[in-house]
């Protein structure tokens, strides 16, 4: 396996960033994740706009677009995979054993990893941890995920795919690495932005092309929604069949049956929309 890493492609075995870089001692880093099918990627400029939007937010230099683009394709060339993970991440570099930076630059890797495809549904619990809607890193795709390691363990104990998480004041945010709809009354509603959750490429898709209202929902939503979805970059729009206890039978519901109907339609035809 290839892996872009100090400017050109390295062997993934042989490859080493520096135990002090600041993306390993302190989580100061960002990143992304893309699809990529027979080698072709899914959505790039959006996720590179994305990318440099969370370097500002965390204060990083902005990562040179050039550059990313001939990682991800030399990356691509060199590990051809039908499904495969692309990996972004950028990362304060080179620093010193506390949360100040140092001097030497950012640190680049783009690697990839072999996928398969996800069933159609899936089961998902609620968490009693919160997200925070007003924190710094709000609305930032950040290497810090302890959090969501650890809330994404609980769901694998519970036989769950996914946690999800309500933020602060109780309203229904996000899971750890996919953003979350419900249906109600046949309609499509997803939580906005402000409630803390990160604005998902897969998720302004869905909304774009399905008409769903971002809309504030109390956690116990859950509850009542007659059906439930979650999207992401490798799920694309996956249906949920149980919620904690409660079971969803039929899953994928007919709203949800037409919204991955449409994605995959509208993705096919465009590879960067």
């Amino acid at each position: 396996m290839k892996i872009w890493l100090d400017g050109g492609l390295q062997d993934s075995e042989s490859a080493r960033v520096s135990v002090f870089d600041h993306g390993l001692t302190v989580g100061d880093g960002i990143f992304e994740t893309v699809k990529a099918t027979d080698g072709r990627t899914f959505a790039l400029t959006r996720h590179l706009d994305r990318l440099a939007r969370s370097a500002s937010g965390l204060g990083l230099p902005e990562p040179d677009r050039d550059e990313l683009l001939r990682a991800c394709a030399a990356v691509l060339d060199a590990n051809p995979v039908p499904l495969g993970r692309l990996r972004i991440t950028y990362t304060g570099g080179h620093g010193p054993l506390g949360s100040d930076r140092g001097e030497q630059g950012p640190t680049l890797v783009v690697a990839l990893a072999e996928s398969a495809r996800r069933p159609d549904s899936t089961a998902v619990i609620t968490v009693p941890w919160t997200r925070n809607e007003r924190g710094a890193l709000t609305g930032l795709k950040t290497t810090s995920y302890a959090e969501n390691v650890v809330a994404l363990a609980r769901a694998r104990e519970h036989g769950g795919s996914e946690a999800l998480f309500a933020n602060t004041v109780g309203q229904l945010c996000e899971g750890t690495g996919s953003n979350v709809f419900v249906v109600l009354d046949g309609e499509i509603h997803t939580p906005p932005v402000a409630s803390g959750c990160l604005e998902g490429i897969t998720r302004a898709l869905t909304v774009e092309w399905t008409g769903a209202k971002e809309t504030d929902l109390p956690l116990d939503v859950l509850e009542r929604a007659e059906e439930v979805f979650l999207t992401s970059t490798l799920r694309d729009v996956q249906a949920v069949h149980r919620v904690d206890g409660r079971e969803l039978p039929g899953a994928p519901g007919p709203v949800t049956a037409k919204a991955m109907r449409i994605f995959a339609e509208r993705a096919a035809d465009d590879l960067d929309p």
